[in-house]
């Protein structure tokens, strides 16, 4: 069940404007005929306390209540101020209140606006956009424009002692005014907010189409937009930030577009509970529930079959919109706008009235999109590289405020450290360079798990991390800094260096390391220091990071290195094997050479963007040969079989680096939403999969096809599926459009 967190409370059932198109009065249901005028105080309690029972019993963190009618300025000062009592009364110590009103603004005046300041009420107003659109149904009984009264009100809430409230304005469409004319209008207004909606429709009683175009409202709705476009975006538009988020693979931003659950109940003057009043536009009786607030709770409302359709996502849509690409940023539309009564509907198992607009408008942004509001990340392996280093600052940064002071004093000098180390030039470059190490992502994500479960060790495990990562950064910079560094097991581990023994099996301390020429100083606090020499080869007590050049190679200037040291290590699903002897490690890295000579000859521009970034191979035990792995860490490393041959291991290198790659770009940037809501053939497998594995496959694959082109097979198959895919983000596409470059 899904808790109700938006609650329309109906305060008056009349209204002083005669609109044409109001689905309260003038469209199917008409039961507002036989509802109390206002509601009362008995309604006004039983609501309050059955909806704070309800967010105690589903430990709700707030509520949005939105004070409705008809016009519900006409309930009065008076009876306003009862319902802000009686909520903020019943919600005191159970959850958050979030009190809100939407008007017409015509009776809003100084006494309404004090009383919302006092309780902290927003203000939403209707208003369809200049005097001609507003005028063309927003019209007193007797013909008189209602315009300059509701810009009065606008102005009021513009006032700096108001502004606070200002929740923006509601336009609905019509497609005869002037689609820049209405924006100009509203957005000279300052709103915070705009708020376009569909006008109320069925396929029993479709929208007005005047020119018969079956894409008339998306048309009318992108000509805003690229006039919106043209004036800056200077105010929010929730349909088209909704249609945005939607798009990246975040959440939609509205009831009427994509498939989240509705958590909106209504509760009418005489206390019975409706589902969304906008189903009066389908027939009489569409919203009642048969419950009230005297005799039953909110629970009970969510148990409602009707509530619950609009709750099941993209199993409450029909089989037409499930089978649509544009599924999850429309949703099929407004659950009203789906209904028919004709023999061959099926009352709400339908498309949207409005479906063919939906998907214009869905594609008419996509179209206006520009390729810099795409995460950078999927440009190319630069890119990639810096998100993730900002990822790994982010957890940086996260790990010390959620230490919150309980670091203790060896983080706290720490982190003065690591200040001081980013105010120089030489310092913040060394910094990067040991963040930029795929096991410092590792560090920081068991020191936060540590932290969060609140294990005895968490502040020495995170101030180890720290300790060591800036003796590491100092001694790259080239930093005269004494920088105390914990040891374990009698060796110090200096991440992307190598590891000195200072001490015995099972000893444990602290050493002061300092950058000294062209390597540095080791030795405890008053004590005799070590010089290591960094660009020496292995010596007694110190074993380097195995770097290996490929000088011959057809990429010069790049290379690898081989790192068994790190003791966060071991993250991958294989444990890591012991730190290799100097022949093992010999040949392990001949092997990778040999086999970057066999990638650079026969897959040449796969084996440049492999190496332009970091690679770090680490040697596993027990992994199937072939088989390369990644783990709980950062960008650039890779678990592999340390006995493998060359040809093998080129397969391993170009498998591994894109699903290193392509999990890297699932850290930072959205390439697909609602994954494992469809499933998709492999071609080359006949095996139904999800949409993430299909596409972390054809990326491989597509690597793999460079080198022997047996691995064609089944791509454009594999292709085309993931192009016509709900799934698929704008950022996804992005990606798919480079990768059909590359096939």
């Amino acid at each position: 069940m899904v808790p109700f967190r938006e609650v329309v409370l109906k305060v008056h059932s009349r209204c002083d404007l005669a609109c044409d198109h109001c689905y309260v009065y003038e469209h199917a249901d008409q039961s507002w005929r036989t509802r109390p005028k206002t509601i009362s105080d008995e309604v006004i309690f039983r609501t309050a306390q059955r909806l704070a029972e309800h967010a105690k019993t589903h430990a709700l963190p707030s509520v949005s209540v939105i004070l409705h009618g008809g016009e519900p300025l006409l309930a009065g000062p008076a009876r306003l101020r009862r319902i802000c009592e009686e909520l903020t009364s019943a919600f005191d110590g159970i959850a958050a209140l979030d009190l809100r009103i939407h008007t017409n603004g015509l009776q809003l005046s100084p006494r309404y606006l004090d009383l919302f300041s006092e309780y902290d009420v927003k203000v939403g107003i209707s208003l369809d956009g200049d005097r001609a659109a507003n005028d063309r149904h927003r019209r007193f009984a007797d013909g008189r424009s209602s315009h300059p009264l509701v810009l009065k009100a606008v102005e009021l809430l513009r006032q700096e002692r108001y502004r606070h409230l200002n929740l923006g304005l509601l336009c609905t469409i019509d497609i005869e005014n002037d689609p820049v004319a209405v924006l100009d209008a509203l957005t000279e207004l300052e709103p915070p907010l705009i708020d376009f909606l569909l006008p109320h429709a069925t396929w029993d009683d479709p929208p007005p189409r005047p020119d018969g175009s079956p894409t008339a409202y998306a048309d009318w709705l992108l000509a805003v937009f690229d006039r919106w476009q043209e004036q800056g975006r200077p105010v929010p538009v929730r349909i088209f930030s909704s249609v945005a988020s939607t798009l990246g693979g975040g959440p939609s931003l509205t009831e009427s577009l994509g498939l989240a659950p509705t958590d909106l109940v209504v509760v009418e003057t005489d206390g019975r509970l409706e589902q969304v009043d906008s189903l009066k536009s389908a027939y009489e009786g569409a919203a009642d529930t048969g419950f009230d607030v005297f005799a039953h709770t909110f629970d009970e409302v969510a148990a409602h079959p009707g509530v619950r359709a609009r709750q099941l996502g993209l199993d409450g849509v029909s089989e037409t919109c499930r089978r649509c690409p544009v599924v999850r940023s429309c949703g099929g539309g407004l659950y009203t706008h789906r209904y028919r009564s004709s023999p061959d509907g099926e009352g709400f198992d339908n498309p949207s009235v409005y479906c063919h607009d939906l998907a214009a408008l869905v594609h008419g942004i996509e179209a206006r999109t520009p390729a810099d509001t795409v995460a950078p990340a999927v440009a190319g392996p630069a890119e990639l590289l810096a998100a993730q280093e900002d990822l790994t600052r982010t957890l940086l940064a996260r790990l010390h405020a959620d230490l919150d002071g309980g670091g203790g004093e060896r983080w706290a000098r720490a982190w003065e450290l690591a200040a001081v180390l980013e105010g120089s030039e030489e310092g913040a470059r060394g910094l990067d360079g040991v963040l930029a190490h795929p096991y410092t992502r590792t560090w920081l994500l068991d020191a936060l798990a540590a932290l969060h479960e609140d294990r005895p060790q968490a502040a020495s495990l995170a101030a180890d991390g720290l300790q060591t990562l800036l003796a590491a950064a100092a001694v790259r910079a080239g930093l005269d800094l004494r920088v105390p560094a914990p040891y374990r097991d009698g060796g110090l581990v200096l991440p992307t260096l190598g590891r000195l023994t200072v001490a015995g099996p099972g000893e444990r301390g602290t050493v002061l390391v300092r950058a000294a020429g062209e390597g540095f100083l080791a030795g405890p606090a008053g004590g005799a220091e070590r010089k290591i020499r960094r660009s020496a080869a292995a010596e007694p007590g110190w074993l380097p990071v195995r770097a290996f050049p490929l000088p011959g190679s057809p990429f010069p200037g790049h290379g690898f290195v081989i790192d068994d040291l790190d003791p966060h290590r071991d993250c991958f699903a294989a444990p890591a094997a012991a730190t290799l002897a100097p022949a093992a490690a010999g040949r392990l890295g001949d092997a990778l050479t040999e086999a970057w000579a066999l990638i650079g000859e026969r897959a040449p521009a796969h084996g440049a963007e492999s190496l332009d970034g970091p690679l770090t191979f680490t040697p596993l035990t027990g992994g199937a040969p072939g088989e390369p792995w990644v783990g709980r860490h950062g960008y650039g490393a890779l678990g592999i079989g340390a006995d493998q041959d060359a040809g093998t291991l080129a397969l391993t290198l170009l498998r591994g680096v894109r699903r290193a790659r392509f999990r890297a770009l699932v850290d930072v940037t959205d390439l697909y939403a609602a994954d494992g809501a469809w499933e998709h053939r492999m071609p080359w497998k006949e095996e139904l999969v999800p949409f993430s594995r299909l596409l972390e496959a054809a990326y491989e694959r597509l690597a793999l096809a460079a080198f022997d082109p047996r691995y064609r097979d089944g791509l454009p198959q594999a292709l085309d599926t993931l192009e016509g895919a709900a799934e698929l983000t704008i950022g996804g596409k992005r990606l798919l459009t480079r990768m059909r470059k590359e096939f």
